[in-house]
């Protein structure tokens, strides 16, 4: 075996440790937490089915690709909750040093294209990071939606904080911030939201 396969191959059963990161998430029907994989795969189902409601026509291969890797540096530096504000303020050094460690191990093209896919995606700057930011957090609230609330009620989250995080999907589809806003009106009116 080259060195390069052996790099690839060491790569690709690290980030079969991304199904060991369980979210605050729970699976639809009250199922049991989701994990990062689940997530990822989730979203980029996600995005390609709902492609038609960017804002902007996107790279849609890019979109997808942003989609399964955004959250392998989790694999390192650890979920980090929505609205946990002490986690979110240690965030980017924990993922940016978990990003070297992880993406690192590829060879040197494809770790530098990599990086700077999720760079791309963290920087939420192109309509390819912005259409995927939109299906990271359409994602989570369509389960939350179908579990009447459970993750919000159980972490005690008030419609500001979920409105204020969810504000950010209308730069990657108006029409999908549409979705959400009527999906958190019907959470604010069953008291699912403080």
């Amino acid at each position: 075996m080259n060195n390069r396969i052996k790099k690839q191959l060491e790569f690709v059963l690290e980030i079969d440790k991304e199904k060991n990161i369980f979210r605050q998430t729970h699976l639809s029907g009250h199922g049991r937490r989701e994990n990062d994989a689940e997530h990822a795969w989730h979203m980029a189902i996600m995005a390609y089915l709902l492609k038609e409601y960017a804002n902007e026509k996107v790279d849609i291969a890019k979109v997808i690709v942003m989609c399964l890797i955004h959250d392998i540096v989790e694999i390192e530096a650890g979920d980090t909750y929505a609205y946990d504000v002490e986690a979110l303020s240690s965030q980017k050094e924990r993922e940016d040093a978990a990003k070297e460690k992880i993406f690192g191990m590829l060879p040197e093209d494809q770790k530098q294209e990599m990086i700077a896919l999720f760079d791309e995606f963290e920087a939420y700057e192109t309509m390819e990071a912005k259409y995927a930011h939109a299906m990271d957090n359409l994602q989570p609230l369509i389960l939350n939606h179908s579990n009447d609330g459970g993750d919000w009620k159980e972490h005690g989250v008030s419609k500001e904080q979920v409105f204020g995080r969810q504000s950010k999907t209308r730069l990657g589809s108006k029409q999908l911030f549409e979705v959400t806003v009527e999906l958190l009106n019907q959470n604010i009116e069953k008291g699912n939201l403080k």
